[in-house]
């Protein structure tokens, strides 16, 4: 059952964008978890993370992501997600994790206002401190890494698709 694709990565990186035109590239069906949590509290998550702190916030995004039960689907969870050891474990064992890396440059000129945006940050945390904290968490639970670098939003669908493609036909 390891045939859906789970995309992590810093906020800003493109999981949902991405996401959507991989799944339907593929014949798959596309899940944002972000969206699941803000239709099951009921309030957007930058409101979660006000009203439950980043704890509580963390333990929703565990409990929404560990218990999606999809076949064939590319699932885009939050960049929190890597903290939720569940959600992570439960994501290994239905599908095969694909990390879109971007140096911090990239993304510190893709998200303007991570506060607005929906970021976890813990108190005095910058945001930089906060990249370098996930980008061992990424790496650790990556299975294929693509790298978006000084690449347009196309290159980086046809390098996740043609990295897919690779570990697909290896496994065979």
């Amino acid at each position: 059952m390891k045939n859906n694709l789970v995309f992590i990565g810093m906020p800003g990186v493109g999981k949902s964008t991405v996401g959507v035109v991989v799944a339907k590239q593929l014949g798959m069906h596309f899940i944002d978890t972000d969206l699941l949590i803000q239709e099951q509290e009921k309030r957007l998550l930058r409101e979660i993370i006000v009203d439950e702190g980043e704890e509580g916030f963390l333990k929703i995004e565990n409990q929404v992501n560990r218990n999606v039960n999809v076949e064939n689907a590319v699932i885009s969870p939050g960049g929190s997600v890597v903290y939720c050891d569940e959600a992570m474990k439960h994501f290994r064992e239905i599908g095969t994790i694909v990390y879109l890396k971007a140096s911090y440059q990239v993304i510190k000129k893709r998200i303007q206002n991570p506060k607005k945006r929906g970021v976890l940050l813990k108190e005095g945390q910058s945001f930089r401190d906060l990249y370098n904290e996930r980008i061992r968490l990424f790496e650790k639970y990556a299975d294929i890494t693509v790298c978006e670098d000084g690449c347009r939003i196309e290159e980086t669908i046809e390098n996740v698709l043609s990295a897919v493609e690779s570990m697909r036909n290896a496994s065979e």
